[in-house]
Formats: structure tokens, sequence, C-alpha cells
């Protein structure tokens, strides 16, 4: 269990570790005499690992409805009471996140998730039929008539039952039910990519920088041009012209510059900060303090952007629609903001050029002469730049100019990168050109950017969030999300808050319940620390700790197998079973030692069980293990070289932690 994150090809790995949870968490509620049921532990699970973040350990408000409210009555075929109770083994699986030190600190506080959907509103969930996915629809008529899901036979002769007309159901709610599997998203979420974690400056900086906005204040000024008597408008919705002058000339913008001018009007309206009424322009009354507030200004003006496709694009031709981009506006820039979000350089524009032709041709269907597409896509290009121009007026992007970084062409030679060999060699010759228009966002970008990751679920970690997180989850989020950079720093902001120091962290890590999460937990500590080698040499006594220990030394070669007391090596077979275990489940472990000791097997695990591992549930897990294998009577011998562990190496553990 070294991780609660799985990307979502990874079935076997996040199998594995589901299953190790669910049975840790049913025997931790069994000894308290709490409610817990498999099913209900599985399907929570599912859903976490089917969302935009796969954060298995993240729960918050909205997660809890999505998973009581839609994921259970859409998925889950169940016996009632099972179904009835599953808001209780979910409060269960939930505290057992917390007790076991793998909650992520940064969803809501367990105690605020018990209320948040009623006993009412979860029964009319289970019993509104038009929630029900197909699949539990025909499952759900098949357990009613006796049928056995897990005989291939029975549910061949029930889909001829069907064809056949001899089994009765509700047409009208299986129509609606097809309609709505073509109309409505499923709830498997697309996985969003992993983001990088990124640093802020201070609040009051970030305050200052939104109050520096020239749009912001022009945007201000707009509203409190229109005021609350209201400007006449043209026919046309437009200031009359003596109108505009003065409001060119208050703005700075030019008289002749009409789109720019345009432009600032459509924001307004758009940030709710003016209003046409009968042939007048007016500022909205509510609008008076956050004219007051640049900072919240600046939000509303960033989160109106999205809506400006058509005024800051190319207008439409007589001949011709708006632009691809001005028709995908609201979709295609927020990814232009994730692109760039956490990259250590500027990015050429071309590059981002590139990726937004390449999305606009997946909206539109691009059919016709070569020439017709290079004045598509030259319009594209065009309607891009306008658009960081915009936000660099706003603040939230910074343009300059100069030559690319390595980083942007040494992926196009890939085999995998989505141009074809014309495009990338086109790019490749305009990404080594001196003076390229290059666009990163500024720290004000990264906020507002981030905000809105976060408000769609994604994972976006913040440098110094986990200040002052208990132990354990601060080290087990950095060992699955972190790079070692970002992770020192994380652990040095940790260290600097008043009472909490080293110990804690080790405490922390002597408290986790599972040891190859343990060992993720303190390689990433040790990793963090400039005195951590000499740490891990001192646990090498460490009673919870030290096989863990153990297995850094001999790794770094810091500790050579032959210097290994008796106890040690029987320490480390239970090691190494162990982290198979938990890993790999049961069948690793038998194939494992059948492999290695053949008719001696049982004699492994019993020298395993004697060896005063300190990990009790494991040992007793492992234990469980005995009376699948056939017993050979032959005295206990120390480890075999070839035994997992007796080199302090973990064998079918998986992939590694990623940095």
């Amino acid at each position: 269990m070294t991780r609660t994150f799985f990307e979502p090809d990874e079935t076997e790995e996040f199998e594995a570790a589901a299953d190790l949870l669910i049975r840790r968490c049913l025997a931790w509620a069994g000894e308290r005499g709490l409610p817990a049921d498999g099913v209900v532990l599985a399907a929570a699970l599912e859903s976490r690992h089917h969302s935009r973040d796969g954060r298995l350990a993240f729960w918050d408000r909205e997660q809890v409805r999505r998973f009581l409210l839609l994921w259970m009555p859409h998925h889950v075929v169940a016996p009632q009471d099972v179904l009835d109770a599953a808001p209780e083994s979910l409060r269960t699986l939930l505290r057992y996140l917390d007790a076991s030190g793998l909650w992520d600190p940064r969803g809501a506080p367990v105690a605020e998730l018990s209320d948040v959907v009623t006993a009412a509103e979860y029964a009319a969930a289970l019993d509104d039929p038009l929630r029900q996915s197909v699949a539990k629809f025909w499952a759900r008529i098949a357990l009613d008539r006796g049928v056995d899901l897990d005989s291939r036979r029975a549910v061949e002769k029930f889909q001829r039952d069907i064809d056949a007309g001899r089994v009765p159901y509700d047409a009208e709610v299986l129509d609606q039910l097809m309609m709505a599997r073509l109309a409505e998203p499923e709830l498997d979420e697309e996985r969003a990519y992993a983001q990088p974690p990124i640093a802020l400056p201070p609040a009051a900086e970030l305050a200052e920088a939104a109050a520096r906005s020239v749009l912001v204040r022009r945007l201000a000024a707009v509203a409190e041009w229109a005021g609350a008597d209201g400007r006449p408008l043209t026919a046309a919705g437009a200031p009359r012209r003596p109108d505009a002058r003065e409001l060119a000339a208050l703005l700075e913008t030019g008289e002749d510059d009409l789109l720019q001018l345009n432009l600032l009007l459509a924001w307004a309206k758009k940030a709710r900060l003016i209003r046409t009424s009968k042939g007048r322009l007016f500022r909205v009354a509510k609008a008076a303090p956050i004219l007051r507030d640049p900072e919240t200004l600046w939000r509303r003006a960033f989160e109106a952007f999205f809506e400006l496709g058509s005024t800051i694009g190319a207008p439409p031709t007589s001949w011709d629609s708006a632009s691809m981009l001005v028709e995908s506006f609201d979709e295609i820039l927020p990814d232009v903001l994730n692109s760039m979000y956490g990259l250590p350089s500027p990015i050429p524009v071309v590059r981002l050029q590139e990726s937004v032709w390449l999305a606009c041709k997946e909206y539109f269907l691009v059919d016709g002469e070569r020439s017709g597409e290079e004045v598509w896509r030259r319009q594209v290009d065009l309607d891009l730049v306008a658009a960081l121009e915009a936000l660099a007026a706003l603040g939230a992007v910074e343009l300059s100019r100069g030559a690319a970084d390595e980083l942007y062409s040494s992926d196009l030679d890939d085999e995998d990168q989505p141009l074809d060999p014309e495009a990338a060699a086109r790019l490749l010759a305009r990404l080594r050109e001196p003076d390229l228009l290059l666009a990163r966002l500024t720290p004000l970008g990264l906020r507002a950017t981030r905000g809105r990751m976060l408000a769609e679920g994604r994972d976006a970690p913040l440098i110094g969030e986990l200040a002052t997180a208990p132990p354990a989850a601060l080290l087990g989020l950095l060992a699955q999300h972190y790079p070692p950079e970002a992770a020192a720093v994380e652990v040095a902001g940790w260290l600097a808050v008043p009472g909490q120091d080293v110990e804690a962290l080790l405490q922390g890590v002597r408290d986790c319940p599972f040891r190859t999460r343990a060992t993720a937990m303190l390689g990433t500590m040790t990793e963090a620390l400039t005195d951590g080698p000499s740490i891990i040499r001192g646990l090498r006594g460490d009673p919870i700790l030290g096989p863990i220990a153990l297995t850094a030394l001999l790794d770094g070669e810091d500790l050579q197998p032959e210097s290994l007391s008796d106890r040690e090596q029987l320490l480390l077979l239970a090691e190494g079973l162990l982290n198979l275990l938990e890993l790999g489940g049961a069948e690793a472990v038998l194939q494992e030692v059948t492999e290695m000791a053949g008719k001696d097997a049982t004699e492994v695990i019993e020298a395993a069980l004697s060896s005063g591992h300190p990990d009790v549930a494991g040992l007793k897990e492992l234990g469980a293990l005995l009376p699948q294998l056939t017993r050979a009577h032959h005295p206990l011998r120390l480890v075999p070289g070839n035994a997992p562990g007796s080199r302090g190496r973990r064998r079918g553990h998986g992939k590694k932690r990623k940095h």
C-alpha cells in the first residue's frame, strides 16, 4: 500500500491496493464494532479511482455526494440491506483512512462529511430507476429471477429468455436509460494530467499585483464612466461618438482604437460591472464593492475572459464565419493555460499555436484545399496571440521575446508525439529562431488557473499548503506526488513550524500500518534532509523501522549481507514477504516462497512469523497462508540467499516512486 493514487492503466496495481485496503478496513471495523461492507468499500474506492484526479484518500462534500447519489445508484448491485447501509460503510472507510494516516488533509475533515447526504436524499436516489445504468437494470432483473451472475451458463440462458420474450421488464424505463446513456456523460471521469507543485508569493504581493493590473484599472474606470445615471447608446448598441471619445481619453486607449474600446466594454459587461437597459449603459449597482476591491475585480475579470472569444478574435467576414478558435474559445483557452501551468521556463507561442491548431481540427472537420486550411490556420494563430495579449493586459500572462528553451523541442523526435513529420520539422525550424514570442503565467495567472483546476476536481499541489499537515499525511503525499526538490522545500517548511520536528516525522512513519508506504515515507523524509543517511544508520536497531533501515542500508551498500545477524536476516525475510503481500497479494507470496523454497515453503513462512517483526496485522495475514502450503518436515534453516528480503530488496513490488 505504498500509494493511494494509480494511473488509469495501472489496473493490477490498483486492484491489489484496493484489496489490501478493504481487507484491513474490514478488520479494523470489526475490532471496533463499526459497520462496513466489502462491496460498498470496493465501490467507494472504484468511484475515486475512476475520477478526474484519482486520489483514493481525497474526499470532500462533492465526492461524498457523487458516490452516494450517483455512483451507488448507477453501478452497485447488492442486497437491499447492503445498499441501505452504504452511508455507514462509507463513514467507516473515511474514519479508517484518517486513523491509518492515509487521509489526504487537503480534503474536508472527516467529521464534516458525516451528514453531507441525508437519509431521505439517499433513499430517493436509490429508488430512482433512471439513475441506474443499463447493465445494472438487467443485473437487478436477473437477480430477482434467481440467476447466478457468476455462472456463464445461467447468464446465457437468461439472455435467451430475454430474446424470446419470456422475461418481463419495464421497456419505457429501459428506453429512457438508453437515451440517457447517449446524451449524458459517463460517471467515469476522464483522468486529468497530474500537475507539478508550484510556489506562489505571499497573499499581500498578489493583492498588490492585482491592483497594478492595467486592465483592472480600466474596467473600474469604464464602470465609473457609465455611472448610475447611464450613458446613451446608438441604435447599434455602441456609445455615441462624444462619449466614446471621452471614454478613450479616460482609458488612454486612443480615439482610433475601437477594437480595444469594444473589448473593454464587452469585458466589463461579461464581468457584470455594466449593463444595458432601454438604450442606455449603466454601472451595475451591486458591483460597487467589487470596484473598490482590485483583487476581487481581477478574479471576476479572469473568469469573464473565457466568454470573450467573439470579441477578442477576428470578427466574421462577409464570406466566412468566425475563426475556429473563436467558436471553441471557452474550451480551448483553459487548456492553453493548463498547458502553461508549472512550466519551468516561458513557452514559445509557436508551440502553443501548433497545439491549438491540432485542438481546433479535432473540434471541426477540416476538409478542403490546402490554401484554405492555411488561411484558417493563420487566423487561429492570430487569435491566440490576441488572447494572450488580453491576458497580459490583465496581468495573468507575461509576454517576452527571446530564444526557446530546449525543453520545447526535445520531445519532437519522439515516436508518440502528435505531430506529423512535416509539421514537426516545421516547428523545429521555428523553435531555432532567436527572437520568438514567449509566454508564461504570472503568479496571479498561476493562482487563478490553479483555482479553476481545483474547482474541476483536479490535483494541483501548492508548496506550503502541507505546513501543518499530520506527519504521516505529509510524507505520504510527498512520496506520491512531489519531485525531490519540491519535497525538500515542503519538509523544510513543515519543520519550520514550532512544535514540529524530525522525531515527529519518524513517529508518523512508525505509525503507518503499511510497510511499503512506510518505506516510501522514510525514503522521502531522509532524501529531503541533509543528515538523512545518518538518520537511516541510526535506525538499524529501531524496533519498528529497523527492517526498513536495514533494507535501505543494504541497497545503498552501507551494509554487506554477511554482516547481518541471524535475527536481522529473519527480519529482512519477513519484511520482504510482507512487502510482497501488500503489493501482490496472497498468490504472489505463495508463488514466491514455493519457487524459492519448494517443499520447505512452509518453513519460510514460519521463520518470518517467528522473526519478531513489528507488523502484527501483516504477520496475521501471512500466517493465514500456512494452510495453503504443504507442510514439509525439515529443520528450520536461516534465510536462503535468494529469499525475498535476504538482500533487503523487495521483489515484484511494482513501479518505483515517480519523481
